[in-house]
């Protein structure tokens, strides 16, 4: 079987570039089919310097992306998907990004998801509530924060002794292998959307 050819990708970041460095070693590895037509950062930061030092194209927009710059940013790149890791702004889908963009979030949504909720504030969450397990979201984005059609979600325990800080490794652990495994699957068009909900459509 021929395989297809690698899907050209957005990643928008705001921080360390953690996320956007397990996608290239994704890519490296031959696990995710995908190159990266442009790495686009809400501000400067340590995984946008990263993205240079690669050879990454790679662009920094301090403030919210109007729909019609975004529109143009993702058609000028050649990209064919939207990419969140670790972004933080929300962003105003154009029309014919609707259901193109694809997001990771630290917490089984949709508990612990929407405005404010990111980085350690979600651990501290589910801390504060008392729960058992935790973990990650991939979901498809519209034009609100963390709500979308849910593509794959990955448990983890909540450990008596745990903090913020060793719960967010744990969980970020999840997301190194999550990911990637469901961006194959989405660029390979495995995935359908029914009546907002979405379903994995065997290999």
């Amino acid at each position: 079987m021929t395989r297809r050819p690698p899907t050209p990708f957005v990643p928008f970041i705001s921080g360390t570039g953690r996320t956007l460095q397990n996608l290239v070693r994704s890519i490296e590895s031959g696990a995710l089919n995908a190159r990266i037509c442009q790495v686009v950062a809400s501000r400067e930061c340590p995984g946008i310097e990263w993205a240079r030092a690669q050879g990454l194209p790679a662009v920094v927009h301090n403030a919210v992306i109007p729909r019609d710059d975004l529109a143009e940013l993702m058609a000028d790149s050649g990209a064919e998907w939207g990419v969140l890791a670790g972004y933080t702004r929300l962003l105003d889908l154009p029309d014919l990004w609707q259901s193109r963009f694809v997001n990771i979030h630290p917490a089984l949504l949709p508990s612990f998801g929407g405005p404010g909720w990111y980085g350690d504030r979600v651990h501290r969450g589910v801390l504060e509530a008392g729960c058992k397990v935790s973990g990650c979201t991939v979901h498809l984005c519209d034009s609100t924060y963390d709500t979308g059609p849910i593509l794959a979600q990955r448990c983890c325990p909540v450990l008596d002794d745990d903090t913020p800080e060793t719960l967010a490794r744990r969980v970020f652990e999840l997301e190194c292998e999550l990911y990637p495994e469901v961006l194959e699957r989405l660029f390979s068009g495995r995935v359908s959307i029914e009546a907002g909900r979405a379903r994995i459509i065997p290999a």
